[in-house]
């Protein structure tokens, strides 16, 4: 199989035991350009469903943009074009963004699909039938930009919106309702079932207390508003921008393979990851509606913190982002995505530097890394002209080490520790570092009586080098093909059950090339 992907749905025969590993991403507002918090998730994903492929995994991994609401049409309106334009014009950078991070998403949904709107359609249409959405009058303060009511309460002194300070505004129209309320007692139900619904578990503390302490139904149309998804029986009201999202997951299974409904195969997601900021949504709304659908709950919801600027949250409303095209410019995209997976503890908040940035790049991965496998390709040239003799024995101690930090990096993939998974692998990287500088290969190569030794301490260097270049593929795919290529290993063959000491190619030479993380001069601070 093509363990990396081409970002596109493709037919795939999976082994007859394989799990199946259904990962999402929210779908991204098009209101803006995108900026480094949607880099974040979107890697994090990434890795993910890589390291699931590594596994064998029968994965589906869905992305894309959501393209609806007031405030895609104001933002058009702003710009003097029609919202389709602008969403085809925003969807297309995000798409864009999607190749650049490398991401290898299966499908990128839009909500302007046809497929899409229709499955939402039915959706509704099912609600309807079911006796779940009925009609009612409404007055409520509401925030665009959130595209949500908030109740008095929950405001400012000046009405301001708890999330991006500006005035909500009082809003009455007649709508149509969800029962949400009548589903409180089944999703407590199934929280207190699957305490790892909601993960990290602060987080499912939150999400609980919500549907234990304020679960009012909410209004699922808007009638002052043309840009959306028309109910089938009242087109003059469009579907909330939320709800038309939330279906994303499971619409596009049933069109981002032409000729096939893969619903039976993937549904439910076995993990949706999300910012901490649409936790409601998410972990309230969405499973009520699918409740009420007749739809199978997600297994497990990560929520991952925000990345911090100067100590704030990165916002396109405030301006406070981080582009991060400059810094994939500048280092590439491996740097970038190591950076975030090393820096920033997934379920935690973490601040971006330009400083941190460089220190990680210029500290682990040029000198850790880059180097340590400079110096082993040339040592293996320059002692063993370029091959080590197929008979070399290995070092059973190392064996054992670099077996522990697999199971070590498997077990933290198992709870979406990605930076634990990263830190398991580096484990390898100093452990061989130090195996460098203890046995001085140079020294050894002076006696001919070493040579056994010289030639253990070498394998050791290419078979440990070889397990931390398959264990860091899913965050840094291309520098560790490139690793495995010097090594003379083949690029593809990164499955998880070959990161085994001893499994490489044996009797193969070493490719010398440039520098995996060449040396980069310090920018000036942002």
């Amino acid at each position: 199989m093509d363990l990396r992907g081409e970002g596109r749905c493709l037919p795939y025969n999976a082994p007859p035991m394989a799990e199946r590993f259904y990962i999402t991403t929210p779908i991204y507002y098009v209101n803006a350009e995108p900026h480094i918090g949607h880099a974040y998730t979107t890697i994090m994903a990434d890795i993910l469903a890589r390291h699931h492929r590594q596994r064998g995994d029968d994965v589906f991994f869905l992305t894309g943009t959501d393209e609806h609401g007031a405030k895609i049409a104001r933002a058009a309106e702003a710009a003097g074009r029609s919202p389709k334009a602008h969403a085809d014009e925003l969807s297309a950078k995000f798409r864009d963004l999607g190749h650049v991070l490398g991401a290898t998403n299966d499908f990128f949904i839009r909500t302007t699909d046809e497929g899409h709107t229709t499955g939402v359609q039915r959706v509704c249409d099912a609600l309807l039938a079911n006796g779940d959405i009925y009609k009612a009058n409404y007055g409520g303060w509401y925030c665009t930009p959130c595209e949500l009511f908030y109740a008095e309460d929950e405001l400012g002194a000046g009405h301001e919106c708890p999330i991006h300070g500006t005035p909500a505004e009082w809003t009455e129209e007649e709508n149509w309702f969800f029962r949400l309320s009548v589903y409180r007692d089944a999703l407590l139900a199934h929280y207190d079932a699957h305490r790892d619904f909601v993960q990290p578990q602060t987080r499912y503390n939150e999400a609980r207390r919500i549907i234990e302490d304020r679960l009012e139904d909410f209004s699922i149309s808007r009638s002052r508003i043309t840009w959306g998804v028309p109910f089938s029986w009242d087109p003059e009201q469009v579907v909330y921008v939320w709800v038309d999202a939330l279906l994303n997951y499971w619409t596009a299974l049933t069109y981002a393979q032409p000729g096939q409904d893969l619903e039976a195969r993937y549904w439910p997601p076995t993990v949706h990851v999300l910012g901490k900021d649409i936790l409601k949504f998410h972990a309230v709304f969405w499973p009520g509606l699918l409740m009420a659908a007749g739809l199978e709950l997600p297994r497990k919801l990560f929520i991952h913190g925000f990345i911090l600027k100067g100590g704030e949250k990165m916002s396109k409303t405030t301006g406070n982002v981080v582009d991060p095209f400059p810094f994939i410019e500048r280092y590439g995209i491996d740097a970038l995505r190591y950076y975030l997976a090393r820096e920033i503890r997934f379920g935690e908040d973490g601040t971006f530097t330009q400083e941190g940035f460089e220190q990680r790049y210029a500290t682990e991965l040029a000198n850790e890394f880059g180097n340590l496998l400079n110096r082993t390709v040339a040592m293996v040239g320059r002692y063993r002209g370029g091959t080590l003799a197929p008979q070399t024995r290995a070092d059973p101690e190392l064996a054992s080490e670099v077996a522990a930090q697999v199971a070590a990096t498997r077990e933290a993939f198992d709870r979406f520790d990605i930076t634990r998974a990263v830190e398991a692998a580096w484990v390898l990287v100093r452990r061989l570092n130090q195996l460098v500088e203890q046995r001085a290969p140079w020294t050894l190569a002076k006696d001919p009586a070493q040579a056994d030794v010289l030639d253990r301490v070498l394998l050791g260097l290419l078979e440990g080098l070889r397990a931390v270049a398959i264990l860091l593929w899913p965050v840094m795919p291309t520098a560790c093909e490139r690793a495995l290529a010097q090594l003379g290993q083949p690029t593809r063959k990164v499955s998880l059950d070959r990161a085994v000491f001893g499994a490489g190619e044996v009797g193969v030479p070493v490719v010398p090339e440039a520098p995996l993380f060449p040396r980069v001069e310090p920018d000036e601070p942002e």
